[in-house]
């Protein structure tokens, strides 16, 4: 017998289970009331496409008296789901076992979210020569199996990552070409961005646009409080955001939207993260706050500062990812078993608790951290901390400009003009403060040009004073703390030093002799190691009778 003549024998047999497949009409099927194929199915979670593959197999068939009745369009795309089509036999696949949850009663009414369809992929590429292998890690079961593995590694992609990709690039293309009658909800962290500022904006913006009832009136944006260019100084971020998959040319930086543009036409809404109030840059924008998340303060300290804000959530974990983990989890669990979705959460809850040993560390940091243990991978929640804190302060492949941006704080005093007015310029002075984590010695050895670059750092900051305050570990593993300064002329530097020796009971200090410094440098050892940087920060306040800006 031919395979044809099985083939149709096997199709008029309506005794086998096949067909039970096929007859059986599935509640939970969607089907087209004109009978018509529209292209694949578009899932939920804002629109991205779900993978689907369509074989066309009735047209393939014999035309038999009452075949059309059975293998009619409607019963086949409802079955669709249920088979898989394999050559040159059919076989029956299970219908996955549904998952019901509880109600979850939410402060405030949103969607459920549909539960996703997990879908992993893998795929083997050629293995790249990683950064990671000379960090010390912590022992663990994983890194028995480090020793010699192959050259391919199996990649996972999961679709969780993949809908955050899409999300992102959609939000910046409409912010690229302009969204005609929205609102732009943009979603902003701290001052200082770090991991945590980082992944809380990102989630918690896909979170809003996932939830939000009014999603359709709004372009809900993240946006990084740093400029792209200072993302290199950053190695822990870019580390995280590559490990994870995160397409960092659809990320949107402060310098890259205009803010200032959306407001002035009334359609700008800000929702700000982990802080209690707007930076100095951005406290033009006050009028647009609409929402206060995971506050450090009370709820009475923001509304006093802005009293027409409706939504004002006070952080009750030490991490900001702690509290949006937890709202994913209730909503839609599926989407955190991606494992560089829960690793973006995770890594940023490790950083802020360090490593889930601060005192303050609550045991829903504790709690939330084991259910995205899957984003530690293979390096284990120690190992990724332990990664993370190496980038941080690994400074191998930076510039000594990024060194100094890495953690920069700027001070501004403004001046008035003369009686005379033959001055009506206004004098501002600006004085900065850049902390390392290596010595003095170091850092002007990093590179040939480094007292150069120091000062060009200086002056594109418009700075008339810059301290540069180092705190490492010596070889002893003592903790030793010393400071460069530079000023803009050698008047200033002698006023500087003048109330240093004033002040010296807070701040003593030891000349460190480097040759080839101008006099408008000078290097000293603090012979305090009690002296922090807080202290430091007040004295400099007091000797420029400055604003913390």
């Amino acid at each position: 017998m031919t395979e044809k003549q099985q083939e149709q024998t096997y199709i008029r047999n309506r005794d086998h289970p096949f067909f039970d497949g096929i007859l059986k009409r599935s509640s939970s099927s969607s089907v087209d009331p004109d009978h018509k194929y529209r292209g694949p199915i578009i899932n939920r979670m804002n629109s991205v496409p779900a993978s689907s593959s369509k074989k066309e197999y009735v047209s393939s068939l014999p035309s038999t008296p009452g075949f059309s009745d059975i293998f009619s369009e409607n019963s086949f795309m409802e079955s669709s789901s249920n088979i898989q089509l394999n050559t040159p036999t059919l076989k029956k696949f299970p219908v996955p076992p549904s998952f019901s949850f509880p109600t979850i009663l939410l402060d405030f009414e949103v969607p459920i979210l549909p539960k996703p369809t997990v879908e992993r992929t893998y795929s083997v590429a050629k293995k790249k020569s990683s950064d990671t292998i000379n960090i010390p890690l912590p022992p663990s079961a994983a890194s028995f199996y480090c020793g010699f593995t192959p050259q391919n590694e199996v990649v996972e992609s999961h679709e969780s990552v993949s809908r955050l990709n899409w999300y992102l690039k959609a939000r910046k293309g409409d912010v690229t070409v302009g969204f005609p009658g929205k609102l732009l909800h943009a979603v902003i962290g701290q001052e200082v961005t770090d991991v945590s500022s980082v992944s809380s904006v990102i989630m918690y913006a896909f979170y809003l646009n996932e939830t939000l009832p009014k999603s359709k009136h709004y372009c809900t944006v993240p946006v990084i409080n740093m400029k792209r260019s200072d993302l290199s100084s950053h190695g822990e971020i870019k580390w995280l955001l590559d490990s994870c998959h995160i397409d960092q040319s659809s990320l949107i930086f402060i310098d890259e939207i205009d803010l200032s543009y959306y407001y002035e036409f009334g359609s700008l809404k800000l929702v700000l993260l982990n802080s209690h109030k707007l930076s100095h840059q951005h406290e033009m924008f006050k009028d647009a706050l609409v929402e206060v998340y995971n506050c450090k303060m009370n709820e009475e300290s923001v509304t006093s500062d802005y009293p027409w804000v409706e939504t004002v959530t006070v952080g009750q974990t030490l991490s900001c990812c702690t509290s949006i983990a937890e709202k994913f989890s209730q909503v839609s669990p599926e989407i955190l078993a991606g494992q560089g979705f829960s690793r973006l959460l995770l890594a940023a809850i490790l950083v802020s608790t360090g490593n889930l040993k601060n005192p303050q560390c609550t045991s829903k940091d504790k709690y939330m951290a084991t259910l995205l243990i899957n984003g530690a991978g293979r390096y284990g929640c120690n190992g990724l901390h332990q990664i993370l804190k190496y980038k941080m302060y690994d400074i191998t492949e930076l510039k000594v400009a990024d060194i100094l941006r890495k953690d920069f704080k700027k001070w501004t005093r403004g001046g008035k003009s003369d009686q005379t007015g033959l001055n009506s310029r206004m004098v501002a002075s600006n004085i900065g403060m850049s902390s390392i984590g290596i010595s003095v010695v170091q850092l002007l050895t990093h590179e040939d040009s480094a007292t150069q670059d120091i000062i060009n750092f200086q002056q594109s900051e418009k700075l008339r004073l810059l301290m540069i305050v180092s705190g490492y570990y010596d070889n002893q593993k003592n903790f030793k703390r010393e400071i460069l300064v530079s000023a803009e002329s050698v008047d200033l530097m002698r006023n500087l030093l003048h109330f240093f020796n004033t002040n010296a009971s807070q701040l003593p200090l030891k000349v460190l002799h480097q040759p080839g410094l101008r006099d408008e440098l000078r290097a000293f050892e603090i012979d305090n190691k009690i002296t922090s940087r807080k202290t430091i920060e007040r004295l400099l306040e007091e000797f420029g009778g400055t604003t913390k800006r």
